[in-house]
């Protein structure tokens, strides 16, 4: 489903050559949970934007269903970010105007989806998430795990079948960011595949193969 080879992305900081990612060769099946891990700055960022088609490598090839990203039209990557990965973030990335039934319909509205399917589709992805009760409140009336909980259910809500979460528990205590995990747990058993960007080793051993990156360089981790 995903593989890079010898991708570099390279950015110029204060004069000096910063290689976010050096040569980065991985791969992604599909149905797999991979977790990748790193510290501050190593270059997981720039990876998650790459695999998520918000920036493009400067060297390499970044294949994403066969296909050269390169390959791609950009309507067609348009289609890709709003239809095929579910992003999920760290801060949440809700419109606080909203409620949270508001929120998870906006990527359906975007796809012209209609109105009838619409709502049904998001009270599904809200129960599935157990938050169908809360669909009324803001995201300020609402719990930093029920926020990241509704983020959720906006990704599940697109169907998509590439949920590519970046630091999703990062702003959570160890209980709520345990539930968190579990409903990641939940979606890769319904068959969805998932990458999961931490720094947390303990968040990362819940995956199923874990990837290292350091410096920009990429290596698998032994079990």
């Amino acid at each position: 489903m995903i593989r890079f080879q010898d991708v570099s992305k390279v950015y110029s900081i204060g004069g000096e050559e910063v290689r976010a990612l050096d040569h980065a060769n991985m791969h992604i099946s599909q149905g797999e949970f991979v977790s990748i891990i790193g510290p501050s700055g190593s270059g997981k960022s720039t990876m998650m934007n790459i695999i998520g088609c918000l920036d493009v490598a400067d060297e390499g090839e970044y294949v994403l269903d066969g296909q050269s990203i390169e390959q791609y039209s950009e309507g067609e990557l348009t289609k890709i970010r709003n239809r095929k990965i579910g992003f999920i973030f760290q801060n949440f990335n809700l419109i606080a105007k909203m409620t949270a039934e508001e929120n998870v319909e906006l990527p359906l509205i975007y796809q012209g989806i209609k109105a009838s399917e619409r709502r049904r589709r998001v009270t599904e992805a809200l129960e599935r998430v157990e938050l169908i009760k809360r669909r009324h409140h803001r995201p300020a009336e609402l719990s930093g795990g029920q926020q990241q909980r509704v983020a959720i259910a906006r990704a599940i809500v697109t169907q998509p079948s590439l949920f590519l979460a970046d630091e999703p528990t990062g702003n959570l205590d160890t209980k709520t960011g345990n539930e968190i995990m579990r409903l990641f747990q939940e979606l890769h058993e319904s068959g969805s595949t998932i990458v999961l960007i931490t720094h947390d080793e303990k968040v990362a051993l819940q995956a199923k193969r874990r990837i290292r990156i350091l410096d920009g360089h990429v290596e698998e981790v032994d079990r």
